[in-house]
């Protein structure tokens, strides 16, 4: 069955429903982002689905110099903790860089590695010292069963509170496929694994000065992750993709996820045989 994560009343792993990780892609206004959590903390109480907030403070890789990247760090986590407190819900955000792992910490539960920077050593010493969850996006540009080492990177620095998270493989140009298979390679490491439903339709580049996404593909996605077993769902959200500063291209609206999410929690029950 595997190894277990826990944060809080959350489980992640053992055969435990699965946990949904959702938010915009980036911090674009205090309003904005409370909206968002507000109505997530919604949806998520009824469905019964355990959840996690995430939002990116700083989205240093972007295709354009003159994107949107976020408010900073700074900023950043003082809306982040105020989401935590007013919803009381933990928060998922990215770090970029080794020196900023322990003042992310004091805020977030769980540090994200990006996929570009899964294989980056010092940041995942870093992200481990924190004694926080670390959650590891598999590279576009790696195999699943190369994730073994990045992940043994952050239990050799004295931290196995892991998860993998899989968003696709490059396919030729502007393009990323997924591959089921590999959330069963991953989860053979004995983390808990997540399927990043929103970056798997993502086409990097793919509009020249900005990324393209086929959004309608993850409803999809999503369901055949969850049949396959995995352990949660990440997927980025917004009131109205159209005039998301980041990725709108493969944000699902939140008007579309009850439904979605409604259909997940059938097919998990029948995966897992349990009852919510």
């Amino acid at each position: 069955m595997g190894k277990s994560v826990r944060l809080g009343n959350i489980v992640f792993g053992a055969g435990q429903p699965f946990v949904l990780i959702a938010g915009p892609c980036v911090i674009e206004d205090k309003k904005t982002v409370m909206a968002i959590a507000q109505r997530l903390v919604e949806i998520t109480s009824r469905l019964k689905i355990p959840f996690v907030f995430k939002a990116s403070f700083d989205k240093a890789n972007r295709t354009s110099l003159k994107s949107f990247r976020g408010p900073g760090l700074k900023k950043g986590l003082e809306l982040l903790a105020v989401v935590k407190r007013e919803y009381q819900v933990p928060i998922l955000t990215d770090i970029h860089l080794p020196q900023e792992a322990g003042e992310v910490a004091r805020v977030a539960d769980i540090l994200q590695i990006p996929a570009f920077l899964c294989r980056q050593t010092d940041l995942l010493i870093a992200a481990a010292k924190t004694k926080r969850i670390v959650n590891i996006i598999k590279g576009q540009f790696m195999a699943p069963w190369d994730m073994k080492e990045a992940a043994k990177k952050v239990a050799d620095s004295g931290n196995k509170n892991i998860l993998l998270t899989d968003r696709g493989v490059s396919f030729g140009y502007n393009t990323l496929v997924s591959d089921f298979r590999g959330l069963a390679v991953m989860r053979e490491m004995g983390y808990p694994v997540i399927f990043d439903a929103t970056h798997s339709v993502q086409q990097p580049g793919g509009r020249g000065k900005t990324s393209g996404g086929q959004k309608e593909f993850v409803p999809l996605l999503a369901r055949a992750a969850v049949a396959a077993g995995c352990d949660g769902i990440f997927t980025e959200v917004h009131v109205d993709p159209r005039m998301a500063k980041s990725d709108g291209a493969n944000m699902i609206s939140l008007d579309c996820l009850e439904g979605l999410l409604t259909d997940l929690v059938l097919i998990d029950a029948v995966v897992k045989r349990k009852k919510r």
